[in-house]
């Protein structure tokens, strides 16, 4: 099944579809620009989706949601916002078909157009805020604190698949305050949630900022930023959490009785991860051979697979890769016995490759007699014959070590992919030549920041946390009072 992969050298575009296409994470649907993703994709989703879940109900949000359809009306009442995203809206227009006259198919009918257009939800900001004018009337109702899991339409005319689709699932919070000091800190504790599980779970390193003001969400009064770094060199946004001020309350008119006695308008955050995540994942760990998976993500996090040769020796194996089977399961481990005898054993060892099983455990004859197994690590091969003793306690180890070099080793790249430069010059070599994150002096205006994108399409990624060291611009040579991070970006 190898090669079936383009190497990450001759088309990393390609590489990447072929990952997606032979790991079995999804396809492209016949609705231009919109994804099918299959069962194996799917069960990585869930995975994020449950342990982001429960982070979110520990910090204590609770879910709930709204409707797909947005009434064209809602977006003219927040200006900046509608600017964002006119541009990727889907708008509804009518409510019924009908048979064609001349009876060749379906039409739409021109007597059921809609009193008012509906748009397809790309956030929900909007809704949230019209509905939240009901829910919010006293400081006893702050904060509040709403999470939805949803699916979101945005208009995309160049798509790729998990990392920019016209529809994508997502989970997007949406929170209330009586203070701008605690609307700040909500904003600001849910960026340092996406990293935990940026770097705990997925194994992926992650830089920590603000967004600048061309690079912010539309509508808010800040943006922070995860940022991440992939094999290619090219940064991915991997999560953004934003405080609105009080835009979004003003627009819609959402105020509280606070404790004295005074009407105010709230103050607002939103934050959100999509699907994009699985892309980030594979492009941060995966190889030429296939998918790489973090084993706290891994739908499977063993397969077993029986060498069979003789017909005497199946029932005997099959057994004995059973009792390690539950043995495994008893100790919170996924793990799968494929014994089917469909395929060769050669041929499940590239499937589960491919698939980024993060171990591999293989039973023959031999293994069995001396009461052992074997052990393949899939991200960096290495394979070991162990006794039978003790498996879980060591398959548990391996696994956690597994996690942890591969945080180590993107960690690594990153590092190496990281670039400090003080000329123009350089900062273009840099781009034009080696890739990742460059560090250089900005002078702080929207201008200098747009010709910098014209001249070379790196973006500002983040202005990373804390305080810097004064210099020069690149570009103008004009005052700046701290480095940013500029990259190339998906």
């Amino acid at each position: 099944m190898g090669s079936k992969i383009t190497s990450r050298a001759e088309n990393y575009s390609q590489w990447y579809i072929d990952i997606v296409q032979n790991a079995g994470l999804a396809e492209n649907s016949a609705v231009r620009g919109c994804m099918v993703i299959k069962p194996y994709g799917f069960a990585i989703w869930e995975k994020m989706r449950d342990v982001l879940d429960k982070m979110f109900k520990d910090t204590g949000h609770q879910n709930a949601y709204f409707p797909i359809f947005i009434p064209k009306s809602f977006f003219s009442k927040e200006a900046s916002h509608v600017e964002g995203f006119a541009k990727e809206c889907a708008v509804v227009t009518h409510y019924r078909l009908k048979n064609a006259p001349d009876g060749s198919g379906i039409v739409v009918d021109e007597d059921a157009k809609l009193e008012e257009e509906l748009i397809v939800r790309p956030t929900s900001e909007t809704i949230i805020w019209d509905t939240y004018r009901d829910w919010i009337q006293s400081y006893r109702d702050l904060p509040l604190l709403i999470n939805q899991w949803a699916n979101v339409v945005r208009w995309e005319m160049r798509t790729r698949l998990f990392l920019r689709t016209a529809e994508f699932l997502w989970q997007e919070g949406h929170t209330a305050h009586a203070t701008q000091k605690e609307a700040v800190e909500e904003a600001e504790r849910m960026l340092d949630v996406y990293a935990t599980f940026a770097e705990d779970w997925m194994a992926m390193p992650v830089l920590r900022g603000v967004k600048s003001a061309n690079e912010r969400f539309a509508g808010a009064v800040e943006t922070y930023c995860i940022e991440a770094l992939m094999q290619d060199g090219k940064a991915l946004q991997a999560g953004t959490s934003h405080f609105l001020g009080q835009n979004f309350a003003k627009a819609f008119d959402v105020k509280f009785l606070s404790k004295e006695n005074q009407q105010e308008y709230v103050w607002a955050t939103s934050w959100g991860v999509s699907t994009r995540l699985i892309g980030a994942l594979i492009m941060t760990h995966s190889d030429d051979k296939g998918l790489v998976l973090p084993p706290t993500l891994a739908p499977i996090q063993v397969v077993l697979v029986p060498i069979l040769k003789k017909e005497k020796q199946t029932p005997l194996i099959l057994n004995y890769l059973r009792e390690i089977e539950a043995e495994l399961k008893n100790a919170g481990i996924s793990v799968k016995l494929d014994d089917s005898d469909n395929y060769s054993p050669g041929w499940k060892f590239a499937e589960y490759e491919m698939k980024g099983v993060p171990l591999r455990i293989a039973v023959g004859e031999r293994d069995l007699e001396g009461n052992n197994l074997e052990i393949a690590r899939r991200d960096n091969f290495a394979k070991e014959i162990v006794s039978r003793e003790g498996i879980a306690d060591r398959v548990i180890a391996m696994l956690v070590d597994i996690q942890s070099n591969l945080f180590q080793r993107a960690s690594a790249f990153r590092a190496e992919s990281s670039h400090t430069v003080d000329s123009w010059a350089e900062f273009v070599d840099v781009l034009e030549n080696k890739g990742g994150f460059v560090y250089a002096h900005w002078d702080g205006t929207s201008e200098t920041e747009e010709k910098i994108k014209e001249m070379t399409k790196a973006t500002i990624r983040l202005i990373p946390f804390g305080e810097g060291e004064s210099g020069k611009c690149v570009l103008t040579g004009n005052p700046s009072a701290r480095r940013v991070v500029f990259a190339k970006a998906y």
